[in-house]
């Protein structure tokens, strides 16, 4: 199957803020001001959190679809812990990136308990967001 690709193009404005353009859509990327930013707009790792939930809900809708249940709706709180020592210069003792990430999810749908598991299994399998933070994606980074 032909890749696909996505795009998009970004550009740092005053203390923390990002402005990313994706499509027709731009995204406001900031920080706290606790972290030196505006808080104009989600962080970063809000943004990664926001992208698994997002995918969450496409892969589940197809899944369910293939499963043949009516999904109605999912809610879901999302939650990621890192130590800050690594990305604010103070420690190289732990990894930059979340050591764990709790996904507790609410679903309506006319599905059983076993049904459920093997879509859960399902939307594990195939979110493209999932295996980006499971597995290493190699980052080629060029600058003029």
């Amino acid at each position: 199957m032909k890749l696909m690709k996505f795009k998009i193009d970004a550009k740092s404005e005053g203390t923390m803020k990002t402005v990313v353009k994706a499509r027709k859509f731009e995204l406001i990327l900031d920080e706290p001001e606790q972290l030196g930013g505006k808080d104009e707009g989600a962080n970063p790792l809000e943004f990664v959190l926001a992208s698994l939930a997002g995918c969450y809900t496409v892969v589940g809708k197809l899944a369910a679809r293939e499963l043949g249940f009516e999904l109605r709706g999912m809610k879901m709180e999302i939650e990621g812990s890192l130590n800050p020592g690594r990305f604010s210069g103070q420690s190289y003792d732990d990894r930059a990136g979340f050591k764990e990430i709790n996904i507790k999810m609410n679903v309506d749908a006319d599905a059983d308990h076993e049904t459920l598991k093997k879509w859960i299994g399902i939307i594990e399998n195939r979110c493209p967001v999932t295996d980006n933070l499971t597995n290493t994606t190699p980052i080629k980074i060029s600058f003029e």
